[in-house]
């Protein structure tokens, strides 16, 4: 990740040249960075974010940066500011079962790793970012159908899992 790539996330600090100093000083540091002015986040799982990284993927759907907190097991996706009401109304469309994720934007707080990265670390970009989450519709409604689909797909693996335990003596 190049200085240019992480310009974006700096300026959105409430203090971008304290952001940028303490990412100067130790580009491993992780920063509180507020959400909602330059990027929301939703917050699941890393069970059920890791299920939807692969549905976006394997689908070629849209999706911007993606961090890890592998202390607190969850996963935030960011998107463009104001991104709420495409997501939601994505999600209430659905008939399926709806996943549960926090939506972070205007008064919250998400901490993203540093520009570097070390095995260890409790903060990582599982998709760093490049540039801003695009604009537009289509990100969050992506994102939406792919948390859908991952509920099911980890609903199904789970019931087979418990369906077969017996026969194979797991407990």
């Amino acid at each position: 990740m190049t200085w240019r790539h992480i310009a974006w996330l700096y300026e959105a600090a409430d203090d971008p040249s304290a952001c940028l100093n303490t990412w100067a000083s130790d580009p491993r540091a992780p920063y509180p960075l507020p959400t909602g002015r330059t990027f929301d986040v939703v917050s699941v799982d890393q069970r059920l974010g890791l299920e939807a990284l692969g549905q976006l993927l394997h689908r070629r759907l849209p999706f911007g940066p993606i961090v890890l907190d592998h202390r607190a097991r969850r996963m935030g996706f960011l998107l463009a500011p104001r991104s709420r009401q495409a997501f939601t109304r994505q999600l209430g469309r659905e008939e399926r079962a709806v996943p549960a994720y926090r939506y972070l934007s205007h008064g919250s707080v998400v901490v993203v790793p540093g520009p570097r990265h070390v095995c260890g670390d409790r903060y990582e970009w599982l998709r760093a970012p490049t540039r801003r989450p695009p604009t537009g519709p289509y990100l969050p409604v992506a994102l939406a159908a792919a948390f859908v689909a991952s509920v099911e797909a980890l609903t199904c693996a789970d019931r087979y899992g418990t369906l077969l335990s017996p026969l194979y003596g797991a407990a």
